[in-house]
């Protein structure tokens, strides 16, 4: 059932999970000498093998939670799953940046909010994989 609600979520947080290596999460006006973040004047997830990492595997995890629609449980389990390595790598690229030379002269860009999408989306996958769940436990009881 592609049509339900939670698959748009879980399609929606995938999409904003793999939209993050198309765009930049902060830049610098020009190269920032002696900085592993911004020798290229630019923060993105190609900085890390960690961010490389973890947005795929988020974003797999939610791409696949789309075609699990049966398996409710599983479901829920890989959106919170996706949502919790969201979590650590958006906190591992903050450590990051904040660490880095250059910060000072950076400005944000449109990269940052991408993860902040991709965990909301997450979010309401969960919770309506969830409603979706008490909604067949209580039709299966009326039988």
């Amino acid at each position: 059932m592609i049509q339900r609600i939670q698959s748009v979520f879980l399609a929606l947080g995938a999409l904003c999970s793999f939209g993050q290596f198309g765009t930049d999460a902060a830049e610098t006006p020009t190269p920032v000498p002696g900085s592993e973040v911004f020798s290229d004047a630019q923060f993105n997830i190609f900085d890390s093998p960690i961010l490389i990492g973890g947005v795929v595997a988020a974003g797999l995890l939610l791409l696949a939670g789309i075609f699990l629609f049966r398996n409710r449980r599983l479901q829920t389990i890989l959106a919170r799953v996706a949502l919790i390595i969201t979590i650590a790598y958006v906190t591992f690229g903050g450590v990051l940046y904040s660490g880095a030379v250059g910060t000072a002269q950076a400005s944000a860009d449109f990269g940052i909010v991408l993860p902040v999408l991709a965990m909301i989306f997450a979010v309401l996958a969960a919770r309506y994989i969830q409603k979706d769940e008490k909604l067949v436990r209580s039709a299966d009881r009326l039988r």
